[in-house]
C-alpha cells in the first residue's frame, strides 16, 4: 500500500471541508441566506446584516451559491486560499495519474486528454477563487465557464479510461462506481444551469444547491483514484523524469539499466483510439 493515496484522499476532504467553512463563515456574518431559506424578496428596507431576528428578508443577492458565500471578507481570503490550494492538489493528482497509466499500461488519446482538461480546470479554479463574483464579475466567469465544462469532461474522461484499462472485477467496479458519479454530476450541472438562468427565486435557489451537489460529486470522484495510487511507486516518478515517454516502463527495465545492461526492448505501439 502506497503513501500516495493520502494525496486523492485529502483533495476532497480539505476542498469540500474548506467550502462548507467558508459558507458557516458567510452565514455567520449574514452574508448569505440558510440553504433552508426558500423566502426571497425583490427588495428589503434593511441590510441582511442589519436585520434581526429568526425571519430574515432575503434578496437574490443573498442566494447561497458557492461564490457568493465567497465574495465579501473574512470569508473571500479562505475561498481564495481553498480554491488556489485544490487547484494545485488537481494539478498534481492529474500528473500522477497520467504517468501511472504510462507506467502500468500504455499512454492514449483518453490519457492525454484527460491530463489536458483537469490542468486546464485548474487554471478556472483559480480564476474563480481569485476574481470575487461582486468585484470582477466577467473574469469571474469566464473561471467558472473554464471550470464546470472541463471538469464534467474530465470524470468523463477518467471513467472511460478507467473501462479501458481495466482487467479485474475490481477494476470494473471501480468503473461502475466512477460512471455513476459522472451521470449525477452531468445531471446536477446540467439542472443548475438551466435554473441559474431563470427569474424565480425558487428555481435559483435551487441551482445552488445543484451547484453544491456537482462540486461534491467531482471532488469524491477525485477521491476515488486512492484506488490506484495505493499501487503507485518511485517508478512512477521516473516515468515523468523520462518526460513521459511512450515506451512502456516497468521496474525490471529500470533496474537493467542502473545495472549497466542496455535494454533492447523494443518501444511498443501506441494504443491510439
Amino acid at each position: 500500500m502506497s503513501l500516495w493515496m493520502i494525496l486523492p484522499v485529502s483533495l476532497p476532504v480539505f476542498t469540500i471541508t474548506g467550502i462548507w467553512v467558508v459558507y458557516a463563515m458567510a452565514l455567520y456574518n449574514q452574508h448569505v441566506c440558510p440553504v433552508n431559506n426558500w423566502l426571497y424578496n425583490e427588495s428589503c428596507e434593511e441590510q441582511l446584516h442589519l436585520q434581526r431576528g429568526p425571519v430574515l428578508c432575503c434578496t437574490l443577492d443573498n442566494i447561497p451559491l458557492i461564490s457568493k458565500c465567497g465574495t465579501l471578507p473574512p470569508e473571500s481570503c479562505f475561498f481564495s486560499l481553498i480554491c488556489s490550494t485544490g487547484s494545485f492538489m488537481v494539478m498534481l493528482i492529474g500528473l500522477l495519474r497520467y504517468a501511472h497509466v504510462i507506467e502500468k499500461h500504455q499512454n492514449c488519446i483518453l490519457n492525454t486528454a484527460g491530463l489536458s482538461t483537469g490542468w486546464i480546470c485548474a487554471a478556472g479554479l483559480i480564476m474563480v477563487g481569485n476574481f470575487q463574483v461582486d468585484y470582477a464579475k466577467v473574469l469571474h466567469y469566464v473561471g467558472a465557464g473554464v471550470a464546470f465544462p472541463t471538469s464534467m469532461l474530465f470524470v468523463c474522461l477518467q471513467s472511460a479510461l478507467t473501462y479501458r484499462l481495466a482487467k479485474t472485477q475490481e477494476e470494473y467496479r471501480v468503473g461502475h462506481l466512477r460512471v455513476g458519479m459522472s451521470l449525477l454530476a452531468l445531471i446536477s450541472l446540467v439542472l443548475s444551469g438551466v435554473f441559474f438562468c431563470q427569474e424565480s427565486f425558487a428555481l435559483q435557489h435551487t441551482s445552488a444547491i445543484f451547484e453544491w451537489i456537482f462540486c461534491m460529486l467531482i471532488m469524491l470522484f477525485y477521491g476515488t483514484f486512492a484506488f490506484e495510487f495505493g499501487g503507485m511507486s518511485g517508478d512512477t516518478l521516473m516515468v515523468l523524469s523520462r518526460g513521459g515517454g511512450l515506451q512502456k516502463f516497468s521496474g525490471s527495465d529500470h533496474k537493467a539499466e542502473v545495472a549497466g545492461v542496455p535494454n533492447h526492448h523494443q518501444p511498443e505501439n501506441l494504443a491510439m483510439l
